[in-house]
């Protein structure tokens, strides 16, 4: 199985849809905790799954329980936390959540992890895709930057 990743800022609307529609996404998993900012342009959660739909006929799902803490993200955003503790308590999130078991690899397949970051070096989504593949089976990551 084959799980994407994309950020959708430093993109045109042109650019994201155009990468996730080359790469043959059929669901993108929306792994932000706030999907409905007012910055996101294109990609607030309603007019991203209306745009989903009719360019490509991809589906949306937005999955909070993947997205890290309001503590968290203030910790990183305000310089109070460094990436190496983000990281690690982002993974222990993740554990005390049991994703990778509540969750079902199939719902994932061809899937794409949506967030904000442009690259998924320092990114929760990274993180997920990661943590995702080492629970399941046979699981390959592609970044679409």
């Amino acid at each position: 199985m084959t799980l994407y990743t994309i950020g959708f800022t430093e993109k045109s609307a042109s650019a994201f849809f155009g990468l996730l529609t080359e790469a043959g996404v059929r669901t993108v998993a929306d792994v932000r905790l706030k999907n409905t900012s007012q910055l996101a342009g294109f990609a607030k959660r309603d007019d991203l799954a209306f745009f989903l739909e009719a360019l490509g006929r991809v589906g949306y799902e937005h999955y909070p329980e993947l997205a890290p803490t309001k503590e968290l993200f203030d910790g990183i955003k305000k310089g109070t936390t460094s990436w190496a503790e983000f990281s690690r308590a982002f993974e222990d999130l993740l554990l005390q959540r049991a994703v990778a078991k509540r969750l079902r690899p199939a719902d994932f397949a061809d899937a794409c992890l949506l967030c904000s970051e442009h690259e998924p070096d320092r990114c929760h989504r990274r993180l997920v895709a990661e943590h995702l593949a080492s629970a399941w089976e046979d699981v390959d990551i592609v970044h679409l930057t």
